[in-house]
């Protein structure tokens, strides 16, 4: 049995039903509402209920939508979130690439605070969540956020993650990381004195014996040099992961004081 979700499984699954049922809700005319809940009174009187109140009057509206929404019984529902974490706890499920890097840097991975930035922020987020890091996820869109939301939410992992929409220059950090993980479009628009201080906002705020992972190739063109990347973290342990051209990652870990 999975462990280390955020609340109890039930309680999870009562969420889900409320969201689901409000949802629906705000998604139908006024119209459609009232013939629910003619329905409903209609239903309750047939079961000869007595104390007709607006309280239970809802609870018969929501159990109608319920059923027309056809939502999974709690067993069912539970099912599958397990196995959607199962999923996302693998490292292969996502192919990351370079990601196997930073877990070995990283490990043990849980009870992590981690800072990802860029493209394919949803795998390495869900990823990391699912093993239990609370995670910090950075895009400029925010319809890949609310993909990443999504699919956390399902999983039961949402109350790990903390999605923003703005780029590297605009956010700073209010928690010590443990890791930072910037893939190259986090870094675009940003001119060489921007990124130097990011990367130095960055590095004080990762505690001692945290990692930083730079992918430096995307498509095959370099989106920063390792020199400059060098040249920003002396003193660090640093590793190089050329990957033939199809990748690259830049891995910096911060010495302890």
């Amino acid at each position: 049995m999975l462990s280390e979700l955020p609340r109890s499984l039930r309680h999870e699954y009562e969420l889900y039903v409320e969201r689901e049922i409000e949802s629906y809700k705000n998604s139908v005319s006024r119209s459609v509402i009232l013939s629910i809940g003619d329905e409903a009174v209609a239903a309750l009187r047939a079961q000869e209920q007595l104390a007709l109140d607006e309280m239970v009057l809802w609870d018969e509206v929501d159990r109608i939508i319920k059923k027309r929404l056809r939502l999974p019984a709690y067993r069912t529902w539970q099912r599958r979130r397990l196995k959607f974490l199962e999923q996302y706890r693998r490292l292969e499920h996502h192919d990351l690439g370079p990601m196997d890097e930073l877990v070995r840097a990283l490990s043990p991975i849980a009870e992590k605070h981690v800072l990802v930035a860029g493209e394919r922020a949803k795998e390495t987020t869900l990823y990391l969540a699912a093993n239990g890091c609370n995670v910090t996820a950075l895009d400029q869109q925010e319809e890949v956020l609310d993909r990443v939301m999504d699919a956390a939410a399902a999983a039961g992992i949402a109350t790990r993650v903390h999605a923003h929409v703005c780029d590297l220059g605009q956010w700073s950090p209010d928690l010590p990381l443990h890791a930072v993980i910037c893939t190259p479009t986090a870094f675009e628009g940003l001119g060489p004195p921007e990124r130097a201080r990011v990367i130095t906002l960055l590095q004080g705020a990762t505690a001692d014996g945290g990692v930083h992972l730079v992918e430096t190739i995307a498509a095959g063109q370099a989106a920063m040099s390792v020199e400059e990347l060098t040249s920003r973290y002396l003193g660090w342990e640093i590793s190089i992961d050329g990957r033939g051209g199809t990748g690259g990652a830049f891995l910096a870990r911060k010495g302890c004081a």
